[in-house]
């Protein structure tokens, strides 16, 4: 599956809803801001205090520790050159044998050296103390596990749904090992992005009481992930690349010209919706969405004008932070009084795929691949050592690449929030500090 079109999770969904929604009509979408407004958006009221502060581009308060004080780490201050990616196809060069060959640009993933092995340090460090399965149900009064996906665990606590972050790591429809810190960086920077893109749409986060948990109110889930694409990229048998070098020209009902090459920007940003079939996405045209009831014109008219307002928006933000938002997925649902929300992750390294700035134009003029900061390598690896499709039993991912996935995935933070992570202690088992402070939450709403 593709890094963009990732696992379907059913996070925010009633788990007996699997029908199309049949809901009043949702209120109209409200107008964009002004430009002022979209660099600096308001603050969301829902979201806790220490994502406020990481709006904000200040370092959270620690919590309360339990023993002693996480490991601080220095932040991340490198930025890359602004980049002109333009649209023309370019020849491809023979390989360089050098990766980035002579006079290439330094890569933003070696600017701090020092800091990514004290990083890879502390995730080899907490190999042994990764979330890689919960049961909250049993030992938080009230909680009922509604959903078990591929990285997160959805328990229900009356309306309200508590989605924890596993430190699963998920690819090829199937989880091929735990990373260090994992689960926490995705719900950390979901957070920070919903609470950026509030000023694009609302959301269903209500807070965070864990550094791996968010409560968000439940909602009908429309069963349609909007894929949104900038590049003619991937591996992956549903990748744009796959299928476009077979000869398709009209994916998903858009129109691809001819004579693009790998790794390509598209004239612009397109649209890629996928439907849940029983363990894979399948892609699908706006018409047969509409047509086959999944979702009414005007439903899916408006979550398409956020998806895609939300990619520009998180496209603008990466590149100012020397990182290419290359493709992504969004699912939305609606709530009670019928208004469309955003709902599940927003542009992590699970959901999204993303490319160093500065290093992509030469390396694609050279033909070599972009220089990625998600889970492809790790992808590749198991592409390369065995078919992670049909063997039913996979091979250990090696140390040396799951410690290199916890650190690609904390500098992505760092790098697009301008904040440091906070690296949690590893003297307290994970799920007792979860269910404790799920429990306080769930007593306080």
């Amino acid at each position: 599956k593709e890094s963009g079109p990732v696992e379907h999770h059913p996070p925010f969904s009633d788990p007996s809803h699997s029908a199309a929604v049949r809901s009043p009509k949702p209120r109209a979408a409200q107008p964009p801001r002004p430009a002022a407004a979209a660099t600096h958006p308001p603050q969301n009221p829902h979201l806790p205090a220490h994502v406020s502060l990481r709006a904000a581009g200040r370092p959270p308060p620690r919590e309360p520790a339990q023993s002693s004080p996480p490991r601080p780490l220095t932040v991340l201050h490198t930025r890359s050159p602004r980049l002109s990616m333009s649209t023309s196809s370019r020849p491809r060069a023979t390989p360089l044998a050098a990766a980035g060959g002579s006079g290439a640009a330094p890569s933003l993933l070696a600017a701090d050296p020092g800091h990514r092995d004290s990083v890879i340090l502390a995730a080899r460090g907490a190999m042994t103390n990764c979330l890689g399965e919960t049961h909250l149900d049993l030992v938080v009064p009230g909680l009922r596990l509604a959903a078990k996906g591929k990285v997160r665990d959805v328990y229900e606590s009356g309306e309200h749904l508590v989605l924890v972050t596993t430190d699963r790591q998920s690819a090829f429809d199937r989880v091929l090992a735990s990373i260090p810190f994992k689960g926490q960086v995705l719900n950390e920077t979901s957070l920070w992005w919903f609470n950026r893109t509030s000023h694009i749409t609302p959301n269903a986060v209500v807070s965070s009481p864990d550094r791996n948990v968010t409560i968000a109110k439940r909602c009908s889930v429309f069963p349609v992930e909007f894929v949104v694409r900038g590049f003619v990229t991937g591996s992956t048998d549903t990748s744009l690349w796959t299928v476009y070098n077979k000869g398709v020209r009209n994916y998903c009902g858009n129109a691809i010209p001819d004579g693009m090459v790998k790794n390509q920007k598209l004239p612009a940003n397109i649209l890629t919706p996928t439907t849940k079939a029983a363990d894979h996405d399948v892609p699908i045209t706006p018409d047969e969405i509409v047509k086959s009831g999944l979702m009414s014109k005007d439903d899916f008219d408006e979550a398409r004008s956020k998806a895609l307002s939300l990619f520009e928006y998180g496209q603008k933000v990466a590149l100012e932070n020397g990182v290419i938002l290359v493709d992504t997925k969004y699912e939305f649902g609606k709530t009670a009084d019928g208004t469309v929300v955003l709902i599940d992750e927003v542009h992590t390294p699970d959901s999204s795929r993303y490319w160093i700035a500065n290093s992509y134009e030469e390396r694609f003029k050279s033909g070599l691949e972009p220089e990625n900061v998600d889970k492809e390598f790790l992808r590749l690896w198991f592409k390369n050592n065995c078919n992670p499709y049909e063997d039913k039993v996979l091979p250990e991912a090696p140390e040396e690449l799951v410690s290199e996935l916890a650190w690609r995935y904390i500098f992505l933070f760092e790098t697009i929030t301008n904040t440091k992570f906070e690296i949690p202690e590893t003297q307290e088992p994970i799920h007792e500090r979860i269910s404790r402070n799920v429990a306080q939450a769930l007593r306080n709403l």
